[in-house]
């Protein structure tokens, strides 16, 4: 029977071993599923009202997601592009780069970005170029989109599947259930958890309204000389910008603020600085400051400290590379709750079975049907009025 026990224990750990393994090669997709299924299970919890299937409620809170993200990306690529074009065309930026790198040599001009156009310079060999840039490269191409699609791929199904059997998940772990350390310490970090990465994606969307808001108020009171550009999709980075730790929406609004300035301080009326330092008071104070001192604290969890979730956010980049950013703060809860909750019991810390100054009536305790509470409570009263 021993024998046995050992064989079928030896092919466990070498079964984890490999989907260990496995895992650790799928790190990122799998720390972002995890990610986004706390960020979003209140919301998927909350479709249920609508007495929507579970299978509906999952691919609905996937489609919200990647509807606007889709969207975001695409706004953002098509202006991205457009203005790339006119600001070459602008400085004959493709007549020094094509002295300077040989494969541009061929390239006349920039073709327009519609359908139209790209047919038209496919037609007029203009985009032969660029083409056969694309098959020299074709294996390092083919290499970096199809390693992006199969991590997509990956967070899609993940995170699709937590929504649907997060708790089957959880009343596996609590077979291993001993003197409760395990269920009471896996609700707490489940609850944590959930706190707080749910409390990150309200951040990130209210900043996002707020930069919009503020952004595009701005722009109806400032001349059009010292507009800034795109202020729903500055105002929408700035709200993601928000979970990179330290510098955060800095990367956005300051250098807004300076492509703002630059054609003001180039051969403008300087006098309309005063409206691009305007601007940047109000990046600062109204969408920076006043979020990060109200909401961060309110969003940052129960018991998780904001400076340590702070520090999560920052080291986790810097030790483990992007997915880091998603990586931290997990370990950091799960650490946390670790020690608020298992470590004291398994270290025999004793409970304190006396009453604090603020439990003098029975309602204080709450209600409880477990029979070793309710003993508790009933010899703590007695001590407290005199009758051991």
């Amino acid at each position: 029977m021993d024998e046995r026990r050992l064989i079928i224990a030896l092919f466990g750990v070498a079964v984890t071993a490999v989907l260990g393994f496995l895992a650790h090669q799928f790190i990122a997709p799998l720390t972002v599923s995890v990610f986004l299924y706390y960020s979003t299970r209140r919301y998927f919890k909350f479709l249920r009202r609508l007495r929507l299937p579970a299978r509906v409620r999952a691919v609905t809170v996937l489609v919200s997601l990647a509807v606007p993200l889709l969207l975001l990306v695409s706004y953002a690529t098509v202006l991205l592009v457009i203005e790339a074009r006119t600001f070459v065309e602008q400085y004959s930026l493709l007549d020094v780069a094509a002295t300077n790198v040989e494969w541009l040599g061929a390239v006349e001009a920039i073709p327009a970005f519609t359908v139209q156009g790209l047919y038209e310079a496919y037609q007029s060999g203009d985009l032969s170029p660029f083409i056969g840039f694309a098959s020299n490269h074709a294996e390092l191409l083919t290499s970096l989109i199809s390693g992006f699609f199969l991590n997509l791929f990956v967070v899609v199904i993940v995170t699709y599947y937590l929504l649907l059997d997060g708790r089957r998940i959880r009343d596996w772990l609590l077979r291993f259930d001993e003197d409760a350390i395990i269920r009471e310490y896996l609700e707490a970090a489940d609850a944590e958890l959930e706190s707080v990465l749910f409390g990150n994606l309200l951040n990130v969307i209210a900043i996002s309204l707020i930069a919009i808001a503020s952004f595009t108020a701005y722009n109806a009171v400032a001349p059009a000389p010292a507009e800034v550009p795109y202020p729903a999709l500055a105002g929408t980075l700035t709200g993601i910008a928000s979970l990179i730790p330290v510098v955060g929406m800095k990367i956005v609004y300051l250098p807004l603020t300076a492509i703002a300035a630059l054609p003001i301080a180039l051969g403008g009326d300087q006098s309309l600085l005063v409206y691009i330092v305007g601007f940047l008071v109000v990046a600062v104070v109204v969408v920076d400051t006043i979020p990060d001192i109200l909401l961060r604290p309110i969003l940052s969890g129960e018991n998780t400290h904001v400076g340590l979730l702070m520090l999560a956010y920052t080291l986790g980049p810097v030790v483990l590379g992007f997915y880091g950013l998603f990586f931290a703060p997990i370990v950091l809860v799960v650490g946390l709750t670790f020690a608020q909750t298992a470590l004291p019991r398994l270290l025999g810390a004793d409970e304190d079975e006396g009453v604090s100054s603020d439990q003098m009536r029975l309602t204080d305790f709450g209600v409880s049907t477990n029979r070793s509470v309710r003993e508790r409570v009933r010899d703590g009263t007695s001590r407290v009025f005199g009758r051991e």
